[in-house]
This record gives C-alpha cells, structure tokens and sequence, in this order.
C-alpha cells in the first residue's frame, strides 16, 4: 500500500514537474519573438537629432509616404557604403522619409552627418537613439539594419547587413 502511494506520488510529483517545464519553455518562445513581429508598426521611438536640441518621434512622421529606418554605427563601413549608395540614388528616394539612427556617440553620428552632406536632403532626418529603443526592438545583431513601412506605418519588411538599392526601392513599393 505504502508502494503504491509512493509510485502515485513520485508519478505526481514528474507530470508536475513537466507541466512547469512545459510552461517555462512555451513563456521562453513567446518571449523569443522579437517586438517588431508583435507590433508591426512603426515604433515609438524618440531621436536627438544632430542639432542636439530637436528630438523627432514617430508622432512627427508622414502618414502620406513610406518610411525607411536605418540603423548604423558611424564605424561601420557597410553602413558607410548603404549610404554612399543611397546618395547616389536620392532622386529616387523623394517620396520617401528616411530616418538614419544610432545608438553610438553623438560626436561620432554628427561627424558622419557632416562627412555624408546629408542636411541636403529634406527626406533624410539623423539622430541618436539615446534610449537604445530602436536595437532592442528590432532585435538587431548587425550593422546597417533597414526596416520599411508603409504609408500606413505598417511593417513590410526588416533587412540585416547591406542591401542593394533596387532592392530596397522595391520593398518601399509594397
């Protein structure tokens, strides 16, 4: 009888163990998807822009036109050549609003908005994100990551590394 008992028990005691188990790795998976794919819109980020006084929020973004979202280090010479491209095609992007952001040193994000002239193109807002919002959103691993939305400021796509610019014209248009 005492054997029994003991089976009943021990037999309890691993189905609960499972259960929690279970339920720690389904709270793991679910945790695992980054916030992009749970709010596909664009985010609520805060940006100081490279006059180190304007901040610029989603809030102050179109809802007549698509919206590119650049993260770069100023370091990193994959985002130096995505930009060098994307000057070459500017006319391209006109109806686009750019938004270039990094976390890294003020110092540094100003001294590549200067080196690129890009206060030239009205399409193209820079700041840092202060609050390192943007990487932890997207959950980015690498340098330059691009995120597109729609005039609606619903997601189309996330890209990591350097992409063609036909390409990314392309992923504007959906």
């Amino acid at each position: 009888m005492k054997t029994v008992k003991r089976i009943r028990i021990s037999t309890l005691v691993i189905i609960l163990g499972l259960l929690v188990s279970f339920n720690g790795m389904a709270q793991q998976d679910a945790s695992a998807i980054p916030s992009y794919k749970k709010f596909p819109n664009v985010p609520p980020f805060k940006l100081l822009l490279t006059d180190s006084v304007t901040t610029l929020t989603k809030e102050n973004l179109s809802k007549k036109k698509p919206t590119m979202i650049m993260l770069f280090s100023p370091d990193c010479d994959h985002c130096k050549h995505e930009t060098e491209e994307l000057i070459k095609r500017i006319n391209d992007f006109n109806n686009v609003q750019i938004i270039m952001a990094t976390p890294m040193a003020f110092d540094k994000m100003k001294e590549y908005y200067n080196h690129y002239g890009l206060s030239k193109y009205k399409n193209i807002k820079m700041g840092k994100d202060s609050n390192f919002m943007l990487p932890v959103f997207f959950n980015i691993r690498s340098f330059p990551f691009l995120a597109f939305y729609n005039k609606k400021q619903e997601l189309i796509s996330v890209f990591e590394g350097s992409m063609p610019m036909d390409k990314v014209l392309e992923e504007l248009k959906k």
